[in-house]
């Protein structure tokens, strides 16, 4: 199981039986490596071993666009609540961070990934994000198979066709279910918003997704001049 090294504000990914190499010296992972232990390079420098968790996968998981933040996740998980032994459809995949949290919740995840070289990249990170039996990658547009792939709990959609995934919303959720579109267009969201209120769903909610970050110093508290404030638009909604 993938584990964090730590040292100071430098962190490596490794699996237990991989070797480590900086220039602070190369140290191995023992294959019965626990988090809270301590490794030490044979420069004498300390690692401190921490588990994988979720916030680790954006800075961790390898890039193939920009990946979701961890602030959009929360809000896209509390709108829709994905359980335990939920079925997921996902499309957009990019780089998986999304998926990746899902299936660590343990829900059943099927993504559909248009680039098949992302798709690639994505199935490895999910290895690395030990959830590769929870999610599937697929390589294609999830349009082209909206006839065969049954119902689910919960569709996640961060697409440019999303508004033609989200009209046949009614077949492919399950009574109850959720569908959460994310976009960085508000002309995309509107579209979306649209069509789920004319497909019938219920509970059409679309917000900004804006977080500011608090700076404090001896001067006082404010807050942050820089950073990313706006990040994109969630469209939540459910069939009844």
């Amino acid at each position: 199981m993938t584990v964090v090294l730590v040292h100071g504000d430098r962190e490596y990914l490794r699996d237990p039986g991989e070797e480590l190499q900086t220039d602070l010296g190369v140290l191995d992972v023992p294959e019965d490596v626990d988090p809270g232990d301590t490794l030490e390079t044979h420069l004498g420098e300390e690692f401190v071993v921490r588990r994988l968790r979720g916030p680790d996968l954006f800075h961790h998981l390898e890039r193939t666009g920009a990946p979701m933040v961890p602030r959009d996740v929360g809000r896209i998980l509390g709108g829709v609540g994905v359980e335990t032994n939920d079925r997921v459809l996902d499309a957009g995949t990019g780089t998986g961070v999304l998926a990746a949290y899902m299936g660590r919740i343990g829900a059943d995840v099927l993504t559909f990934e248009r680039d098949p070289e992302f798709a690639a990249v994505a199935r490895d990170n999910m290895a690395t994000a030990n959830v590769a039996d929870a999610v599937e990658v697929r390589a294609g547009d999830v349009t082209d198979h909206v006839e065969d792939l049954g119902e689910f709990d919960v569709v996640t959609l961060d697409t440019e066709d999303a508004p033609a995934v989200v009209e046949r919303a009614p077949d492919l959720l399950a009574r109850g279910g959720y569908v959460a579109v994310y976009s960085p267009f508000v002309e995309d969201t509107r579209e979306v918003a649209r069509t789920a209120r004319e497909v019938g769903l219920a509970n059409v909610r679309t917000l900004e997704t804006i977080e500011r970050e608090m700076d404090f110093d001896d001067r006082g508290s404010r807050p942050a001049t820089a950073g990313v404030g706006h990040t994109g638009y969630l469209t939540v909604a459910r069939r009844e």
